[in-house]
């Protein structure tokens, strides 16, 4: 049976959805699922793995861009050796409908006919560009966005797919500074998770100064913000996929306190790390 994902129920009154996903090289596939209503644009950030659809499959690879209609039926697995790794973005189909037709994209829709989800390769001189637009929308996606950082969203990621023979224009509104994209990278990596913010400034090699008015700029956010939504963000990951305790996972993540990290949990996912690793036992990719 094919579950059948509705906007609301993950975006919960925002005007998108976005997030980061991980498939492991040996963990299962998703569940085969179809949208509702609405679209979902992904970006594969690292390593590569398959696209599972109704009717066949395709191989996903770092700097793969694909558009799923709410007619795709589809689920993801990782490949060996390195998993799958993409931030999605959804967003409901009235909107982007009324979008593409105010900018005249697509007036034939055969994007909407294509037998296939619509993908493109990024050439290696635009993913910097690429990934940073969609980091962008990932870090807006937890400060309370609104419509306008959707519709930037949309305008960044044509321009990487109307023009991928082009050298990027880094002046593109919305575009991180390639440095900026480089450090938000590097801060995944759980050893700099663990150094917060001063190991931020280090990697960034810039002063705090620069970094914070850069961030808050480009991302509207805070060094010290970012790397809390980092660290739950990759708590998350952790809770859902591993069965460490609560409080090897706070203090991995970097968190001296379980009772800071639980409060800052709940803040930012509304539940509890110990709730928010039940639903996960039970959930599916959306």
């Amino acid at each position: 049976m094919v579950a059948l994902l509705w906007f609301d129920s993950h975006a919960r009154g925002r005007p998108y959805h976005a997030a980061r996903v991980r498939f492991e090289p040996r963990s299962p596939q998703s569940d085969l699922h179809g949208h509702a209503d609405f679209y979902e644009i992904l970006a594969v950030t690292a390593g590569s793995g398959e696209h599972l659809l109704a009717d066949g499959r395709r191989e996903l690879r770092h700097g793969d861009v694909v558009f799923i209609r709410p007619q795709d039926r589809h689920a993801f697995r990782g490949l060996h050796p390195d998993g799958l790794e993409f931030i999605n973005v959804a967003f409901p189909a009235e909107g982007w409908r009324r979008f593409a037709e105010l900018a005249g994209i697509d007036p034939e829709r055969t994007w909407e006919h294509r037998p296939e989800p619509p993908a493109v390769t990024v050439p290696p001189a635009w993913r910097a560009h690429a990934r940073a637009v969609f980091e962008s929308a990932l870090a807006r996606y937890y400060s309370d966005p609104h419509m306008l950082d959707l519709t930037r969203f949309w305008s960044d990621v044509l321009a990487v797919v109307a023009a991928p023979r082009a050298e990027p224009d880094t002046a593109v509104a919305g575009a991180q500074p390639p440095w900026l994209a480089d450090v938000c990278q590097a801060m995944r990596h759980e050893e700099n998770l663990r150094g917060g913010v001063a190991r931020m400034v280090h990697v960034a090699r810039v002063s705090p100064a620069h970094l914070a008015r850069t961030m808050r700029t480009h991302l509207d956010t805070t060094p010290t913000e970012f790397v809390t939504r980092l660290r739950i963000e990759r708590a998350a990951t952790l809770l859902a996929t591993s069965t460490e305790s609560i409080t090897a996972i706070a203090h991995r993540c970097g968190f001296s306190s379980q009772s800071y990290f639980t409060r800052r949990f709940r803040d930012l996912r509304d539940v509890s790390p110990r709730e928010f690793r039940r639903q996960a036992q039970r959930a599916f990719v959306p």
